[in-house]
């Protein structure tokens, strides 16, 4: 090239045609190195069938064979995750620069930020730093002049003598520019006001400074980030987990997070973004799947979230609202804890136990069960009491017992239970508290309404033990606002660890908005960190102002990009409204568009009427797994989370409880363009 290398790292173009080199070359050795350790699987495989017959009696040359072949299958693993990572680096090997003067040095030193590290070679340092290295913050933090970072060897100081930032696509520069803000707000909104896509978009590249404190957050045991619609905060928390995988590698992996998502096609939304970040991906569950599976031995079915929406929404009955209220309540608590307490009375009949001339009488079972195990819960009590007489039992007979001694012994300890079926239990303690008692059904029939979906799993919980979740070093909850005083209450029995819990109160799924901030520290029992997001990115300033009105919020800050004006219109009919629908849709202009309904019901006559024109749509329900490009069809609140290029609201109910909360999400949901439409 004819410069040498301090000039190429001070030139992006000439310094990135130098790591493309290099990466190309990586991407050979890798390819050959996978060619050839493809190969000494294929011996060793080939090996063991020949010999193992002769292998010696005592299998030390079998399992020091079986170890060799997992050591190779292992380190091939592991270098396909690395071209995967190369692969990345390759279409975009950085985005951005800062040039940082060391206290006490003259000439800056630059760091070029990327997705993921790159070192042609081990050992020797990095051409491209990971986002989430230490110098990075630099990059997110500060503008030009004097700035610091942590190190693992403390803070080191100096300052920006410049920054720079890069968009590189498929291994090509298309622009290159000295900037001296953390992210040049024209490139941001380049950035954010481009068309939306069926997936969460990484924001690497425009973390802002307030985004990054809570991304670099590694000293929080519990953050709750409350932050208005479009402020970035889902992909905040996914970019901190990626962050503290990155620099707790020895303590904490992928597969010791959850997520607990709203529905199937979030999952999907969102599922690419780690990946993409350079980590595996995590798992994601519904809590209400979570919730149903938990209880599928004492019910065989339940109704979930939704189904209580839609009832709210088409039979409005304000006593019914008022007790499932309660049932969620810190009060249900308070109640099923007295009515255990009595039932640790009514619900044995305690005696003496006797077998093969070993006796334990009435006064010692007694003791047993109410002060030696008064911590075990109910319903697993006799069996702690029945252990202790059983190993008692074979202390002084110096025997084990057989499998029918032991099956017979738990029969008796059962029979010492007047009830076992949590589903009577349960209908006991409706009895007590004032509810109407659930139908006396047998199993198969058993349908659990939403309401008693909770309680009934927090009486299951105290009468049986709740397994806590150790293996989850990470928790992340997304939505918070949708989540119960008693939802709380349960999942701190269950994840006793670290958590990142986000939201926006804004968005509650109910007339009245829920910050669930006011209770979850006497929950956790716990510090808990609040921080907020109030600058919208998502929306143009139109839409923003728009949706701000519905809510009034007035603390919104918004990033100032314009667009077209809010378009509202009223109709006489259904078949009206979607003609207008299909007539301002422009899926040439853009990627996606939906249309948002109030119910499930509305929901499928707009499918209705778009089919009968053969239109093409695509139609979004609670089983739904993938979000798709082009026009979508869904309910107001099956789209939270989810972003489109155009929104079209399709409502044909004013007098609906919700209507201002869905009117809200739907705003919100709109990256361009907004058409607010009614009958």
């Amino acid at each position: 090239m004819g410069q040498n290398l301090e000039d190429i790292r001070f030139d992006g173009e000439l310094f990135l045609e130098d790591v493309l080199e290099k990466l190309h070359k990586k991407m050979d050795e890798l390819k050959e190195d996978l060619t050839a350790g493809e190969q000494e699987i294929r011996q060793m495989h080939d090996y063991y069938w020949e010999n193992y017959t002769e292998m010696d009696q005592y299998g030390y040359e079998d399992y020091d064979n079986q170890q060799a072949l997992l050591h190779q299958v292992n380190a091939n693993q592991e270098k396909l995750r690395m071209q995967q990572r190369i692969a990345r680096l390759m279409d975009a090997p950085f985005f951005g620069r800062v040039d940082f003067i060391y206290d006490g040095e003259d000439e800056s030193e630059p760091f070029y930020i990327g997705i993921g590290n790159f070192a042609p070679e081990a050992g020797m340092c990095p051409l491209i730093y990971d986002w989430r290295a230490p110098v990075c913050g630099l990059f997110y933090d500060y503008d030009a002049g004097e700035a610091s970072y942590e190190a693992p060897s403390g803070t080191i100081t100096g300052k920006i003598a410049s920054k720079w930032q890069y968009k590189i696509r498929k291994g090509k520069m298309i622009y290159a520019f000295e900037s001296d803000t953390k992210i040049d707000d024209e490139i941001l909104k380049q950035e954010l006001g481009s068309n939306s896509d069926v997936q969460l978009k990484n924001i690497v590249r425009t973390i802002q400074k307030e985004q990054n404190a809570i991304i670099r957050n590694r000293k929080d045991q519990i953050l709750v980030i409350q932050g208005v619609a479009g402020s970035g905060k889902t992909s905040v928390a996914l970019h901190r987990v990626a962050y503290l995988l990155y620099h707790d590698r020895e303590h904490l992996k992928a597969s010791n997070v959850l997520i607990l998502s709203p529905n199937s096609v979030f999952s999907d939304y969102i599922s690419h973004i780690l990946p993409e970040l350079g980590e595996e991906n995590i798992r994601e569950m519904s809590f209400d799947l979570f919730a149903y599976k938990e209880l599928h031995s004492i019910v065989n079915d339940c109704e979930d979230r939704y189904d209580e929406l839609e009832h709210q929404m088409q039979f409005p009955d304000a006593a019914a609202k008022k007790q499932y209220e309660l049932k969620q309540s810190p009060e249900i608590i308070g109640m099923m804890e007295a009515f255990l307490a009595l039932l640790e009375e009514e619900l044995v009949d305690l005696k003496e136990i006797s077998y093969k001339g070993y006796t334990k009488s009435e006064s010692e079972i007694i003791s047993l069960f109410y002060f030696k195990f008064q911590n075990t819960p109910l319903l697993a009590r006799m069996d702690a009491v029945m252990d202790y007489f059983k190993d008692e039992f074979v202390t002084l007979r110096g025997r084990e017992l057989s499998e029918e001694e032991e099956e017979y012994l738990k029969e008796k300890a059962g029979q010492m239970y007047m009830e076992r079926d949590i589903y009577h239990i349960y209908n006991r303690f409706l009895e007590f508290a004032g509810y109407e008692t659930l139908p006396d059904l047998p199993y198969e029939k058993r349908i659990l309404s939403y309401e008693d979906v909770y309680p009934m799993l927090y009486l299951k919980y105290r009468l049986c033990g709740a397994t806590q979740h150790k293996n989850v070093k990470h928790l992340v909850i997304d939505e918070m606002q949708d989540y119960s005083y008693l939802q709380y209450s349960i999942l701190a029995m269950l994840f006793p660890c670290r958590m990142t819990i986000l939201g926006d109160r804004m968005q509650t799924m109910d007339e009245k908005q829920q910050d669930v901030t006011r209770f979850l520290p006497k929950i956790f029992d716990r510090k808990v960190r609040k921080l907020e997001m109030n600058k919208s990115y998502r929306n143009t300033v139109e839409i923003a102002e728009y949706a701000r009105a519905l809510s009034g919020d007035q603390e919104l800050e918004l990033l100032m990009r314009h667009g077209q004006g809010v378009t509202e219109q009223t109709f006489v009919s259904k078949e009206a409204l979607l003609d207008q629908v299909l007539i301002d849709v422009n899926l040439e202009k853009y990627e996606t568009a939906a249309i948002l309904t109030l119910t499930e019901e509305d929901a499928l006559t707009v499918c209705q009427i778009l089919k009968d024109r053969e239109e093409n749509y695509h139609y979004i329900d609670r089983n739904t797994s993938a979000f798709e490009k082009g026009l979508t069809v869904t309910t107001f609140y099956l789209a939270k989370g989810l972003e489109f290029d155009q929104v079209f609201t399709a409502f044909f109910h004013r007098d609906n409880p919700l209507y201002k909360q869905a009117a809200y999400i739907s705003a919100t949901r709109a990256l361009h363009e907004l058409f607010v439409y009614q009958i």
